[in-house]
């Protein structure tokens, strides 16, 4: 999910960006480890110390002619080209020889520096030789873990708080990161009083990874307003993602931009700032863990056994913790306060006990919380991503009438959906076209398929509009090959 709002975040941006964003060999490192699908780390690495293109009949051998291989395929070809890190080759004779494809140099350059090392560039940050004076306090991997959890659960606790006023995280937030929150629609304000909102219930219900990329996603398009280059904040982001976890590094190789961040990302959790030491800062697990998969926030409130008193165990966020019954009570084991007003934006709470909470959901609650712009698959999602491990197992997870019923509740009051997207048309034979619906599924753009008239619908045209290209190059090629034949 991270990775997905970072790619489309990368893909907006201007070609040329690209040539200044890869010359640092931390942020090839970081693309490569988690844009990328398997297949297409496969095709990057057997390229990386190629001494010529890659012909596009050698690449075919790879791939087997069944149908989840070549959507693979496609995809992999498809994230690596909208990342600007694989290229036609348009060489002297390429026409003759075939179709190819290049690496970006600058893209293959920094990334051999990162994988073999070499070269004073500072990328993955400058380890400090000035450590923290006497009498402060010890600058241990708990204590980073401590002050990261607050700091954005902090976050959490006024997205979420926006809907109960009661609600209130261990820190304040800062005005500036509640800006960023209004101005990424995750609330909205209605005089004095500051709601939730439909894509703030979307980032509530993400793992805490992607609230990270999806809250730093709005940092970035603010960067300008900021006074502050995006490349050099997307390069610094990346670097973070390469550091140590732990380990202090120096803030003198920063340049003007990566000085200014340091007091948001402070905000936001993601590094520390000895008092007494600015000259030094610390990466907390959210920093570290930008470019992994590997958990962000292990004592969370997000965690079912978390109170607002006691910190909870490693690992038990992975922990479902609701059950629903068929007769639309729901029964939630957890004792967070989060986790707990979260579950009141669309149920009707009735009990709750030092460790049980539980709830109904009534045409009531769910059609308050669709009002406030909550949709019923959100609902319908977060019952099913946090389901008891006791049910989790039976299929379905959850019970199908109770399901129905929230969707006809949501379509009691809406009749009609609508989604922005282009429509395609006119592509010739049957084959082209359904070459060009498989390549869309794949890409996971396709929304509706008329078969019928041969039109199909999708929700992005610039993958679309680069395959058809290559299907027309194609194309020239073999009939100037057949030519000269």
């Amino acid at each position: 999910m991270s990775s997905h709002r970072a790619l489309d975040y990368l893909e907006s941006l201007p070609g040329t960006t690209f040539t200044r964003l890869y010359a640092q060999p931390s942020t090839a490192l970081a693309v490569f480890r988690r844009m990328l699908p398997h297949l297409a780390k496969t095709i990057v690495m057997a390229m990386l110390y190629m001494p010529g293109p890659f012909a596009v009949a050698d690449l075919e051998t790879w791939v087997k002619p069944d149908v989840e291989s070549v959507k693979a395929r496609d995809q992999a070809i498809s994230v690596l080209q909208r990342l600007r890190i694989l290229f036609d080759d348009r060489g002297d004779g390429r026409k003759a020889a075939g179709l190819a494809y290049v690496l970006a140099p600058q893209f293959a350059q920094a990334l051999r520096r990162a994988l073999t090392g070499g070269g004073e560039h500072g990328s993955f940050g400058v380890p400090a030789t000035v450590r923290p004076q006497d009498g402060q306090e010890k600058v241990s991997i708990s204590f980073l873990d401590t002050l990261a959890r607050r700091q954005w659960e902090a976050i959490l606790y006024f997205v979420v708080g926006s809907a109960s006023a009661s609600l209130v995280g261990e820190v304040p937030v800062s005005e500036g990161t509640k800006a960023l929150l209004e101005r990424g629609g995750f609330v909205s304000r209605h005089g004095k009083r500051i709601a939730i909102t439909k894509q703030g219930f979307e980032f509530v219900l993400q793992e805490i990874n992607a609230q990270i990329w999806t809250f730093l996603i709005v940092y970035l398009e603010m960067a300008h307003q900021l006074q502050m280059d995006p490349i050099e904040v997307l390069a610094f982001l990346f670097t973070l993602g390469s550091l140590e976890l732990g380990t202090p590094y120096s803030t003198a190789t920063l340049t003007s931009t990566q000085h200014q961040m340091l007091e948001d990302l402070s905000d936001f959790g993601l590094i520390h700032r000895p008092p007494l030491t600015p000259s030094l800062y610390y990466p907390t697990r959210l920093a570290t863990t930008l470019t992994s998969d590997a958990s962000a926030l292990p004592n969370s409130s997000l965690s079912p056994q978390a109170t607002s008193t006691s910190q909870p165990t490693p690992g038990s966020s992975d922990k479902g913790y609701i059950i629903l019954e068929t007769n639309y009570r729901v029964y939630a084991y957890t004792s967070s306060p989060l986790l707990i007003s979260i579950l009141s934006l669309f149920a009707k709470l009735k009990t709750r006990y030092p460790n049980l909470t539980t709830a109904k959901l009534t045409q009531s609650s769910i059609k308050s919380a669709i009002q406030s712009g909550i949709t019923a698959d959100q609902i319908i999602l977060y019952l099913t991503t946090h389901s008891h491990p006791v049910i989790r197992n039976q299929t379905p997870i959850l019970p199908p009438t109770v399901v129905d019923q929230i969707r006809l509740w949501q379509l009691q009051d809406e009749r009609m959906k609508s989604s922005e997207g282009f429509l395609i048309k006119d592509l010739g034979g049957e084959g082209d076209f359904e070459a060009a619906v498989r390549y869309a599924e794949a890409l996971g753009v396709l929304k509706k398929v008329f078969r019928g008239k041969g039109w199909f619908f999708v929700s992005r045209m610039e993958q679309m509009g680069r395959y058809f290209k290559g299907v027309a190059a194609r194309r020239k090629a073999e009939r100037e090959g057949t030519g000269g034949a």
